[in-house]
């Protein structure tokens, strides 16, 4: 799976973060404050923009979500799902087999 953003989620980030068609979300890893992941060293930032050269990502509701190379490796080790809680977007990671 690698990165799975539902529809859904897609569509309430969208709203969320004022986001038009052909807009890109960067999925990034950093060491202190986030989201919390799975790796215990790393947390996870979100921001709009092309930022790099782009690795893994997926084109959902008119909206580029993606990690750049050089945070690509996280998607060796974790399948990350975007996908709507409740009230707002939840983040799961499964560590690959």
């Amino acid at each position: 799976m690698g990165l799975h953003i539902t529809e859904e989620a897609a569509n309430w980030l969208k709203d969320e973060m004022g986001l038009d068609n052909g807009d890109y979300v960067q999925f990034f890893l950093k060491i202190y404050g986030g989201i919390a992941t799975k790796h215990p060293n790393y947390f996870l930032g979100v921001s709009v923009g092309l930022d790099g050269e782009m690795g893994m990502s997926q084109e959902v509701e008119g909206i580029t979500f993606y990690f750049n190379e050089k945070d690509d490796w996280f998607l060796e080790e974790y399948d990350m799902k975007v996908k709507m809680g409740e009230q707002e977007v939840e983040y799961e990671f499964n560590e690959r087999g």
